[in-house]
């Protein structure tokens, strides 16, 4: 089963970042809203900072939104906030 992993998308920001704090995991992408660069962008980044190959990240729910839900096929759950504690407060 895969892991979801709820977030808060910030595109056209001046950084590319991955934050876990209390108030949950933040993600700060360069690219646009349009034509979904910034999804794009976001897979990307939290496939990299993940340590996953990108095809095994893809937003499943939020595509038009900032909050939005991403799954991760290769990981689970435990393992996954395993890895997200590196990134708390600041990636």
């Amino acid at each position: 089963m895969p892991a979801e992993l709820p977030l808060r998308a910030t595109p056209r920001s001046s950084r590319e970042e991955l934050v876990v704090d209390d108030a949950g995991v933040r993600a700060y992408v360069r690219a646009s809203p349009t034509d979904g660069a910034a999804n794009e962008a976001l897979v990307r980044l939290v496939a990299r900072a993940l340590g996953v190959p990108r095809s095994t990240v893809a937003v499943v729910r939020g595509h038009t939104s900032r909050q939005k839900v991403l799954a991760v096929s290769s990981l689970g759950p435990e393992e996954l906030a395993q890895r997200l504690e590196r990134f708390r407060g600041g990636g």
